[in-house]
Parts: C-alpha cells; sequence; structure tokens
C-alpha cells in the first residue's frame, strides 16, 4: 500500500512539474535608443535608433531641445510624437513596453545628451 501510495505521489508531483513546464513563457527582446540633445543654441543632433530584422540601423532625426532663445517646446512636443509613434508601430507588431533605461551625459557642463532605451518584449512560446 505504501508503495502504492508513493507511486501515487510521484506521479502527481512529476505531472505538476511538466505542466509547469508547458506554462512557462519564452521571450524575445527588442529595443531603440533616443538620443537628445541638450545644447543651447540648437547646435547638438538628436536622434531615435533602432534595428529592423535584417540587424540593419534605422535612424530618424528628432529635434534639439533648445533654440537659440532657449527650452523649445514645440521641439520637445514633435520629440514625443515621433517615440509615441515608434512605441505605437512597436506595439501593434506585438511588442509590450517593459522598461526604460534613463542615462545623461555632460550635465556638469551645461550641455549634454539625454539618452532613453525603450527596452519591449514579446512572448515566442
Amino acid at each position: 500500500m505504501k508503495k502504492i501510495l508513493f507511486a501515487l505521489v510521484l506521479i502527481l508531483s512529476l505531472n505538476d512539474s511538466f505542466a509547469q513546464q508547458a506554462n512557462t513563457v519564452i521571450y524575445e527582446y527588442k529595443m531603440f535608443t533616443t538620443v537628445e540633445s541638450v545644447i543651447p543654441a540648437g547646435m547638438g543632433r538628436s536622434r531615435l535608433i533602432s534595428t529592423d530584422k535584417d540587424s540593419q540601423i534605422q535612424e530618424k532625426d528628432l529635434e534639439n531641445f533648445f533654440s537659440l532663445v532657449g527650452i523649445n517646446f514645440k521641439n520637445i512636443q514633435n520629440n514625443d510624437q515621433v517615440i509615441t509613434s515608434k512605441i505605437n508601430e512597436f506595439a501593434k507588431d506585438g511588442w509590450e513596453l517593459t522598461q526604460t533605461v534613463n542615462g545623461v551625459y555632460g550635465p556638469e557642463k551645461g550641455t549634454g545628451l539625454f539618452i532613453t532605451r525603450y527596452v519591449f518584449r514579446k512572448a515566442v512560446k
């Protein structure tokens, strides 16, 4: 009787283990990066950089945060529209935005770059 009970418990635990493995989700990841200039008078360059299916780099121009007279809110609005459009493009293809990572280069000089990475994932199993 003990052997039958042991065998039953073993079979049930193995069955549960296989069920958990069958429900394991595997993800594929993709990302794009924005580099936004914080250089006065609009002298810097800003870009949205991504990689397509063939590992070719795709770049879109973004506007600089500053113009000759200071912060240009219209440029920030335009950048937001370009970035949101890219996020929506990824979402339509089934990608889920899971994380953003920010970095700043050169803030101690009053100039620099704002860098943001947008990380997406999609279930493949």
